[in-house]
């Protein structure tokens, strides 16, 4: 750090293990006013950092050993040894902030209610308590010969979910 730099209360609370308040407090005092938004922070108790952003542009790795260096800056080793790891969310990881459905809306996505039930469709809306997936089933209208290919949209409370995560394709 520069000298005559002041370092922030946040960042001399530090006592044995790293604090994940600390660090997601640097982390999203670094993000403000960027395009980038904070997927999750972890600690070990052997004090292993994982730090995951996300964007709707996409995350490069040269914002990642930024903040990575960020980080690093406002850290002390001497007081805290720590390993230190910025990457961006898994593609194929579950959903863990709003905003990652937000970024998927038109996607193909899959989703585990609480009842165990996978629900595989296209996320059409989002908002604060909800998600609609248009979903396909081929089903006999009544006095029907054939089925026909219905499409539903469903509804969920995010409450009433285990996980949801975008499903890679390759056709």
């Amino acid at each position: 750090m520069e000298e005559g730099t002041t370092v922030p209360s946040f960042v001399r609370i530090m006592l044995s293990m790293i604090a994940k308040e600390t660090v997601n407090q640097i982390v999203e005092d670094f993000l403000s006013g960027t395009i980038y938004y904070p997927v999750d922070v972890k600690i070990t108790p052997d004090n292993r950092i994982s730090v995951e952003i996300d964007s709707f542009e996409g995350v490069s790795i040269e914002f990642c050993a930024e903040l990575n260096r960020h980080i690093q800056s406002l850290l002390d080793r001497e007081v805290e040894d720590y390993e230190l790891e910025v990457s961006s969310a898994g593609l194929a990881e579950p959903f863990k902030v709003k905003k990652q459905y937000k970024k998927n809306i038109g996607n193909e996505v899959e989703t585990l209610t609480k009842e165990g039930k996978k629900i595989t469709g296209i996320l059409t809306e989002v908002n604060d308590e909800t998600f609609v997936l248009e979903t396909e089933k081929m089903e006999k209208p009544e006095g029907s010969k054939r089925k026909v290919l219905i499409t539903e949209y469903l509804s969920f409370k995010y409450e009433e979910i285990k996980h949801t995560k975008y499903i890679i394709r390759f056709k």
